[in-house]
């Protein structure tokens, strides 16, 4: 009886494991028309006629000058022209989460299990049955779009979308934003055209 307790836990334990939140990639696309080696000055501003920058944008915006920032472009001086500018937007849709379903599967049957006096229950054939598994939960897809231009023509752009579970504790605004960019300018500029997936 000990042994089936033990494996009824194990059960309980992997299940719980299972629907956990889940964790999905990111895809970015990117174009540009050079090697993209130059680096200046650039300035974040939101793509134009989106209007007056919400608390939410400039999240997003942050996120992405932190990336520039990394890759060695600068800001510009107070009052001071931009050599580069990068326009950003984003977008957010709710989405529901593909179901879940574990591919661990727990087998009983074959063994005798031993009762209290030398008596035996024997296990026949055999059950096996899966554990973990959920419907479908509630998620978000964001998309970050960034352009960059070099006075009036465009030099670069790029799109990262991924599905958050709004379950997990990275599905707040800043984690995202800092995970999409991050995958955006993931080995910049890219190769242009195509579509890649970061985790």
């Amino acid at each position: 009886m000990g042994r089936i307790l033990i494996v009824i836990g194990m059960a309980a334990a992997l299940a719980g494991c299972a629907t956990g939140p889940s964790r999905f990639p990111v895809q970015a696309t990117r174009y540009h028309f050079n090697a993209m080696t130059d680096r200046g000055t650039i300035a974040v501003e939101p793509l134009t006629g989106t209007g007056t920058a919400s608390l939410e944008y400039k999240t997003y915006a942050a996120a992405v000058q932190t990336e520039l920032l990394r890759l060695g472009y600068t800001n510009p001086a107070p009052g001071a022209a931009p050599d580069f500018l990068a326009t950003v937007s984003f977008s957010r849709a709710p989405r529901a989460l593909p179901p879940r379903r574990s591919p661990v599967s727990i087998g009983l049957g074959g063994g005798g299990i031993s009762g209290g006096r030398g008596g035996g229950v024997g296990l026949g054939g055999g059950v096996s049955f899966p554990v973990g598994g959920s419907g479908a939960g509630e998620g978000v897809v964001t998309e970050l779009s960034v352009r960059i231009r070099h006075g009036a023509d465009a030099v670069w752009e790029g799109q990262a979308q991924s599905l958050t579970d709004l379950s997990a504790p990275d599905a707040d605004t800043g984690a995202v934003a800092s995970r999409l960019a991050r995958a955006l300018f993931s080995g910049f500029p890219g190769e242009s055209g195509r579509t890649i997936e970061v985790q």
